[in-house]
């Protein structure tokens, strides 16, 4: 499944935001075609961790690596990167004044300077992959939230990115749309898409994970397959977590 040097890289990296030490001498390697999935309670650092692997959150101290290179700190190279690491939000950032479509053929006409003609007729096919086509031609209001989150997916593929970062995807949807958009994200993992996806959806982690990351207090505490780790968590803190919700 993974081959060579991993694509995601973090060694010893520490955030603070002020006086909170938001990430501890985290170190994390993904490895290319790998889903990882980051579990935690809320506060342990998980959507910080998320943000700081295209840089949109600067890291204190440690070093991070994509695909064999330092992350750069600004400038053309960091918009190359953000180009090649694709991220979902909790909230969907569409452009509410453009059509879906137009809101996924922007990124590769702007920044990777396709041409229109071509740019359309992909967004088109992956609009179709997440199940939206019928949609193309609607404005982010007309569609429901589920449908507004697989537009935000096919636009960040429409990028070709070589790693794709979720952030709670799901957390911000009604609970019957969270089943359409984690649908299309067991695809692309099926596929072999590297993912990075920071959930409460333990269904997902189970099913489509290769590791479960589980952090608390922003340290890494435990790393597994899903399969070990749902059944024999090691540390404390993660037992104590999946009690909690595992019992509901």
């Amino acid at each position: 499944m993974t081959t060579g040097e991993p694509l995601i890289v973090l060694d010893g990296v520490n955030k603070w935001f002020g006086p909170l030490h938001v990430l501890d001498d985290v170190s994390l390697s993904v490895g290319r075609g790998e889903v990882v999935v980051v579990i935690g309670p809320s506060g342990s650092g998980k959507s910080t961790l998320c943000r700081t692997i295209n840089r949109l959150e600067p890291i204190n101290s440690g070093t991070i690596t994509f695909d064999g290179t330092p992350l750069p700190a600004e400038g053309k190279a960091l918009a190359k990167l953000r180009s090649e690491v694709g991220m979902v939000f909790q909230s969907f950032n569409l452009f509410a004044h453009k059509t879906i479509l137009e809101n996924v053929t922007l990124g590769p006409v702007k920044v990777r300077r396709e041409k229109p003609a071509a740019a359309r007729e992909r967004g088109l096919a992956l609009l179709d992959r997440v199940g939206i086509a019928n949609q193309a031609d609607k404005y982010p209001a007309q569609l429901s939230g589920g449908q507004q989150q697989r537009a935000a997916i096919a636009r960040a593929l429409a990028m070709q990115p070589k790693a794709m970062l979720f952030d709670e995807p799901t957390s911000a949807l009604d609970p019957e749309m969270v089943g359409e958009v984690l649908e299309v994200m067991t695809s692309l993992a099926r596929d072999g898409m590297t993912m990075v996806v920071v959930t409460h959806e333990m269904g997902f982690a189970r099913h489509a994970a290769n590791r479960v990351v589980f952090m608390a207090d922003g340290q890494l505490v435990e790393e597994a397959p899903p399969t070990e780790f749902f059944a024999n968590p090691r540390s404390e803190r993660a037992k104590d977590f999946l009690s909690k919700i595992l019992t509901h």
